[in-house]
């Protein structure tokens, strides 16, 4: 199960998918697919990449293929529309197109006419998956092309030289490969000062662009993905909890324990105990009290 990497399960080959939360967030994460998170109620704060910014009602938010992105939205009083599809749907041959910001405001999008034509293609997704009738899937994509490249006339481009969009997009790649390392290699000893050296950064620098990319620091991260193991490892193994603590990375029980409660919420087995729980996505989490939530009704989202 990997915490960094998001991959959909979809119902079919037809890659879309639409849903409305409220007061959830995210922790970081990237996928494939691109993202339209439009803020129908309050406000949300948001990272994506390198942008840090406060989305607010009426913004929509574009995460293209690959982007890092996450967000701390709970108790905000917020509601979320999230719409994700294929790059595939969109072109064969889709190339990332470097915004230079990652948010149109309720502002550009009522003047571009984006906001009605969003609602358009939120109502054609959801008729048209739910009835499943001829042609489902051409009227989705044609409205999914309608709305994106009429969005691409109004999204401003990264002019900066090429060279620097390489080196930001070689950082990025890097960090996704540190973060599946330290998927695979969770019960191991990973440090800091290893991560950084393998990201050929000072132990110091690491530690402040893990923390302004990921949204919370090296350890509390990596303590995540091996909650997030050893909770799978709960409900699907007959592993002894003290098996699956030190087979997840911990060196003791009584950490694993603390650990446990400090992301969940819960002890083990408070957790082993909880109905339906093979059900829970550790994707989404309320980061302000440190206790992890779950997206109901979302059985299409798995973390692989």
């Amino acid at each position: 199960m990997r915490a960094f990497h998001e991959v959909r399960n979809y119902t079919s080959d037809f890659m879309v998918w639409h849903k409305e939360y409220e007061n959830i967030s995210f922790i970081a994460h990237w996928h494939r697919e691109i993202e339209l998170l439009y803020i129908k109620r309050g406000s949300i704060k948001m990272q994506v990449t390198n942008h840090s910014f406060t989305a607010k009602e009426g913004d929509l938010v574009i995460c293209d293929t690959g982007d890092i992105h996450y967000s701390n939205s709970y108790s905000k009083g917020s509601v979320l529309d999230f719409i994700i599809f294929d790059t595939g749907l969109i072109s064969n041959h889709y190339q990332y197109h470097y915004f230079s910001k990652p948010v149109l405001t309720a502002k550009e999008m009522q003047e571009s006419g984006l906001d009605n034509l969003l609602l358009t293609l939120e109502k054609t997704i959801d008729e048209e998956l739910s009835d499943r009738k001829e042609y489902y899937q051409e009227l989705v994509r044609a409205a999914l092309h309608d709305f994106w490249f009429r969005l691409l006339r109004v999204m401003p481009v990264n002019q900066e030289p090429g060279q620097m969009q390489n080196r930001r997009i070689s950082m990025l790649s890097d960090f996704q490969n540190l973060l599946s390392y330290m998927e695979d290699h969770a019960d191991s000893n990973i440090t800091l000062e290893k991560a950084a050296e393998m990201m050929h950064f000072s132990p110091s620098h690491f530690s402040k662009v893990f923390k302004q990319l990921i949204g919370i620091g090296f350890v509390k991260y990596l303590n995540i993905i091996r909650i997030t193991q050893a909770s799978e490892l709960l409900i699907h193994s007959d592993s002894t909890i003290t098996q699956i603590a030190y087979n997840c990375g911990f060196q003791n029980v009584r950490t694993f324990h603390r650990v446990f409660k400090e992301i969940t919420g819960m002890t083990p087995t408070e957790y082993i105990a909880i109905p339906e729980n093979h059900t829970h996505n550790f994707t989404y989490y309320k980061s302000n009290s440190n206790i992890m939530a779950y997206a109901e009704k979302d059985p299409l989202t798995i973390v692989k």
